[in-house]
């Protein structure tokens, strides 16, 4: 078999190359551009388009959550760069509040959509990938979410390329010959520690696993309370991953043999994700890794792909819950703090699953145990990501709330029966006030 025809992308790649300087110079003012997600942000080549890119004014950069430091966001720069958050992260959460920056309500679903309809026109996507395997294509790694969309449509991509990117497979490769410019480099990827667990996040683990059987299907995100979960789970048997991002502690079970998706009714063997954040050695266990299975938001995130997985567990976090049911999770204190996600996305899909659970778990309080997550009515501001009639069971470490089918007063029990012991008689009374219950 004559390979020749096939090869001949390495002098064309060669002839790509270029500093990050340089590549930036070919962005042109007045343009929107994306920057890869997460851990695949191309630090380079977003420094060098602040540093070097004098020339531009009234850009507009877009992205999901970000580890770099997002130097376009900086007072001063507000002439030649203006922030859309499709998601706030802690390097723009700042800025969004300070009204330098804006903010997209959107389902992590429709993002792709918006994109590839040309409602959000990506001009330019900034990216990081793998080095090109013998064909020349090259993997966007540990990000293919809504980047996916974007390198499909862009006018101009820029790429870094990095030997520490794995090589992830799915919807995940790309020909050299779509990039415009390909900058060389060697850089650790940001690693995203988990955090310590404390003795919270553990009982709520404990409560959030008791409703998890074996085979099901999970979907959860990072941070204390999914890695309390996971912890919980040593038990199980033959599970499933769904989800929308990846973290080290679904490796953990995957190397145990626990989860092995076996069961699954969709994709079986395959743990399909989006996006993957966690540390190095994480990194390295998707390389080339046959079960997991990269795919872009609009297919993860879609409900009713996301409902073929039978016993599907969609487990989501918040900052508040009203005694209705109603969900805050974007806003803390009347400001924008995160975003939507794809928490709706994951709860409805769980939800027209066979035998699935769509769960939100969360601690009954928050500032040091002098605020009640489970609250009368939310303050002024607050924003009501899931819906009360989206909800089906809520987690604090006091235990569930099973409120599918119930009514406002059922509800109300059942939420004051999880809120922290010292708020329940605060509550009881604003429940009465609010004729949520009898009185007396």
């Amino acid at each position: 078999m004559n390979l020749a025809p096939q090869l001949d992308w390495q002098d064309r790649y060669a002839a790509k190359i270029a500093t990050a300087e340089q590549a930036v110079r070919l962005i042109k003012p007045h343009q929107r551009i994306l920057i890869g997600s997460g851990a695949a942000e191309p630090s380079g080549l977003v420094e060098a388009m602040v540093s070097h890119g004098t020339h531009l004014e009234g850009n507009e950069v877009v992205h999901l959550m970000t580890l770099g430091s997002a130097p376009y966001v900086q007072p001063g720069l507000e002439g030649r760069f203006r922030h859309t958050a499709f998601f706030i992260g802690a390097n723009v959460r700042a800025a969004v509040q300070e009204g330098r920056a804006d903010f997209m309500p959107v389902f992590l679903s429709e993002i792709p959509q918006l994109i590839t309809s040309g409602r959000v026109h990506i001009h330019v996507a900034l990216i990081q990938v793998s080095p090109p395997d013998r064909l020349g294509f090259v993997s966007l790694g540990v990000a293919v979410d809504i980047v996916r969309a974007a390198v499909d449509t862009a006018d101009l991509i820029l790429a870094e390329v990095n030997p520490n990117m794995p090589r992830t497979l799915g919807d995940s490769f790309l020909h050299v010959d779509r990039i415009s410019q390909l900058v060389p480099v060697d850089v650790p990827l940001p690693e995203l520690a988990p955090p310590p667990l404390d003795s919270i996040s553990r009982e709520i683990g404990r409560n959030v696993a008791s409703l998890i059987p074996d085979g099901a299907t999970l979907q959860m995100g990072i941070g204390k309370i999914p890695d309390a979960t996971l912890a919980a789970l040593t038990d199980r048997s033959d599970l499933g991953i769904h989800t929308e991002m990846l973290s080290d502690g679904v490796m953990q079970l995957a190397e145990m043999g626990i989860v092995t998706g076996r069961k699954k009714t969709f994709l079986p063997g395959k743990i399909v994700t989006s996006f993957v954040m966690g540390t190095r050695k994480l990194y390295e266990w998707i390389h080339d890794n046959p079960q997991v299975e990269m795919r872009q938001s609009g297919f993860t995130n879609d409900p009713f792909q996301i409902a073929r997985n039978d016993q599907m567990m969609a487990i989501n976090s918040a900052l508040a819950v009203d005694l209705t049911g109603q969900v805050a999770a974007d806003t803390v204190g009347g400001r924008f703090f995160s975003g939507i996600g794809g928490q709706v996305d994951f709860i409805r899909g769980a939800a027209r699953s066979k035998g699935g659970r769509p769960i939100i778990a969360l601690p009954a309080t928050a500032k040091g145990g002098t605020v009640s997550r489970i609250q009368p009515v939310f303050e002024a501001g607050a924003g009501v990501v899931t819906s009360r009639g989206d909800i089906h069971y809520v987690v604090t470490e006091y235990g569930i709330a099973d409120l599918w089918g119930r009514n406002i007063r059922q509800r109300t029990e059942a939420l004051i029966g999880i809120a922290h012991p010292d708020f329940r008689s605060e509550l009881l009374a604003a429940a009465r006030e609010r004729c949520y219950m009898f009185p007396g």
